[in-house]
């Protein structure tokens, strides 16, 4: 069932738990989600993200995303993530996606703002829910540096980007990075509560792979209701098929996508109960 980003983070703020947003970039990542999702029965999202377009066309992967979002047994949003170009963001609207990440995280703050109230005003047109992100993470979305760190996202700061440009749901900066950590992230977790209490939006975790369980279900206390998640399940495709090449001679290369399906599939599914609170 295909629903907005706005419907799928109230049904995680009324059961008090966090709803996650896998990257699907090829059709066993697809699987492997959604067939994780409906075990479990629980809502999710399933996201591309710009940088995956060498990888998986955005007009190839979108029809597919949103196909298989309306055949699921359970609410499905279909999210871009990490939109640093409005045009390819309205590649997404047309297509049917029903959430868009604005990510001006890099800009100047002016710049940023500007942007993301551009982004809003065309979502509306499309039913469709906007988030954006303030500070920046340690890494970038393709796991390269970002600089000289995390620009941790100021809480007043959030306030006023939040009530100016009419999003739907904050991802700010408070300690994580995209890819494989090197090192336990050291998040600051109070910092999510104070920005909750002071937005008043659900806020999404970046770089959400790799953290632990009891960080996970602290921020989720603290307000978190959106945490991505794609860089471990992925390895863990990789390690699937590494596996298998060590084990037998394969001649087929759909075995080894099955391998790697089946594995992405354990792992999302455990990411999922974590975020959803179940045993």
């Amino acid at each position: 069932m295909l629903i907005n980003l706005t419907e799928i983070l109230k049904m995680a703020e009324e059961k008090k738990c966090a709803v996650g947003a896998f990257n699907t970039p090829n059709l066993e990542n697809l699987t492997a989600v959604l067939n994780a999702a409906e075990r479990l029965n629980v809502p999710v999202i399933i996201s591309h993200a710009e940088l995956h377009e060498p990888v998986a066309p955005l007009a190839v992967i979108g029809p597919v995303m949103v196909a298989a979002a309306k055949a699921a047994k359970v609410p499905v949003c279909v999210h871009l993530d990490h939109c640093e170009t409005l045009s390819y963001m309205q590649q997404a609207l047309e297509i049917g996606f029903t959430g868009v990440m604005y990510d001006g995280s890099a800009l100047p703050y002016e710049e940023n703002l500007k942007n993301t109230k551009t982004a809003v005003a065309m979502a509306k047109n499309y039913n469709c829910g906007v988030e954006a992100e303030l500070g920046s993470l340690a890494s970038r979305e393709g796991g390269e540096s970002a600089g000289s760190g995390p620009v941790y996202t100021d809480p007043e700061e959030a306030a006023a980007f939040c009530r100016e440009t009419g999003i739907d749901a904050l991802a700010p900066s408070f300690g994580t990075a995209h890819g494989i950590y090197k090192a336990k992230p050291v998040l600051d977790l109070e910092r999510v509560k104070t920005i909750s209490e002071k937005t008043g939006l659900p806020l999404v975790m970046h770089g959400g792979s790799g953290v632990s369980p009891e960080d996970y279900r602290r921020g989720i206390a603290n307000g978190l209701r959106k945490i991505n998640y794609y860089s471990y399940m992925a390895k863990a495709g990789v390690t699937a098929v590494r596996e298998m090449l060590e084990r037998e001679d394969v001649t087929f290369f759909h075995d080894l996508a099955l391998a790697a399906q089946q594995a992405m599939e354990a792992d999302a599914e455990k990411a999922m109960r974590v975020f959803a609170g179940i045993i």
